[in-house]
């Protein structure tokens, strides 16, 4: 049982493109003379402001690394900015080529993408550069606000719901895992074509149509996640390659319990061939070994064999 990233953890959700204004090569020496103004806007409220071991949010956005670079990308995404400008110091003389690298790396953007909160993921990068060292990324998101609005009034109503203060964090999080799981259905037609009349591969799909892909499964979860106050990310298994055909796989992290654990809502609900409805906790919570004992059965899945030097918790 394959059970794709469609549209590519939310890629739709690495498709980039450089812009260059003019031609930069040779032209380092030319790289700010003067101190340029960098214009920080407002967050916005799903900004979640963290520290990871593979990236931080950051409010110093002059880079002198690639590293600082990559944490520069990943706060203009996590602070929800349509659009921001920074300036290449002359102290880095690759800041304009690791800049292009990023830019142009599907599989760095959608590691980084997967560390936003879920509304704030983007569908597109542009990357602008000219040779005065001046860079301009301008952010396609996937979620609108009218979608947005939707799903945080339905998830809050749904927390009224279900949860309640003398639950455990583990009976909180089991409720929700369960929840979505006995009201939703895979999306094999979007699994085996690409397309599907569902929303399946955002919250919108599980949440309203009752149809998910990993893609729906993980962002409703990482959102119900956020709302209860426990830290989280997704992790993905990415091909080389990102496409419509290619396999891949995306679930969530969460934080809990002083640990940090995987919890895969696809695999808890999967399609049998006796059209059954199935709920299992079988990758619920679960550490590394457990996670590799659960994928060792009749079948080996291969599909949580993630990078972990993108998933440095799990390292």
């Amino acid at each position: 049982m394959k059970k794709l990233i469609v549209p590519i953890i939310s890629a739709l959700i690495t498709i980039t493109s450089i812009i260059y204004i003019n031609p930069i090569a040779d032209k380092l020496t030319n790289i700010i003379t003067n101190e340029p103004t960098i214009v920080i806007k407002p967050t916005n409220k799903y900004t979640k402001n963290k520290k990871y071991l593979f990236v931080e949010n950051t409010k110093d956005f002059i880079p002198y690394s690639y590293k600082d670079l990559l944490n520069i990308y990943y706060s203009v995404i996590d602070n929800g900015w349509k659009q921001f400008t920074f300036y290449c110091p002359t102290e880095y003389q690759n800041c304009i080529d690791d800049a292009t690298k990023i830019s142009s790396d599907e599989l760095i953007l959608t590691h980084l993408n997967n560390y936003v909160h879920p509304l704030n993921s983007f569908t597109n990068i542009k990357t602008s550069i000219n040779d005065n060292g001046e860079i301009t990324l301008k952010i396609f998101y996937l979620y609108q606000k009218e979608e947005i609005d939707k799903i945080d009034k339905k998830t809050d109503e749904l927390i009224n719901e279900l949860i309640n203060d003398s639950m455990t964090d583990y009976d909180k999080i089991k409720t929700i895992h369960d929840y979505i799981i006995n009201n939703t259905k895979y999306d094999v037609e979007r699994n085996e074509t690409g397309t599907s009349p569902y929303s399946s591969y955002k919250a919108s799909g599980p949440l309203f149509e009752g149809y998910a892909t990993c893609n729906g499964y993980t962002d409703l979860m990482a959102i119900f996640l956020t709302k209860l106050g426990f830290d989280n990310y997704e992790i993905a298994t990415t091909p080389e390659k990102i496409s419509y055909s290619a396999t891949g796989h995306i679930w969530n992290a969460v934080y809990y319990n002083g640990k940090w654990l995987h919890l895969d809502l696809t695999w808890d609900d999967p399609v049998s061939s006796d059209n059954k409805d199935y709920l299992f906790h079988t990758y619920f919570l679960i550490n590394n070994e457990e996670m590799k004992k659960a994928d060792t059965g009749q079948t080996i899945i291969e599909e949580h064999n993630f990078n972990k030097e993108y998933y440095l918790e799990f390292k």
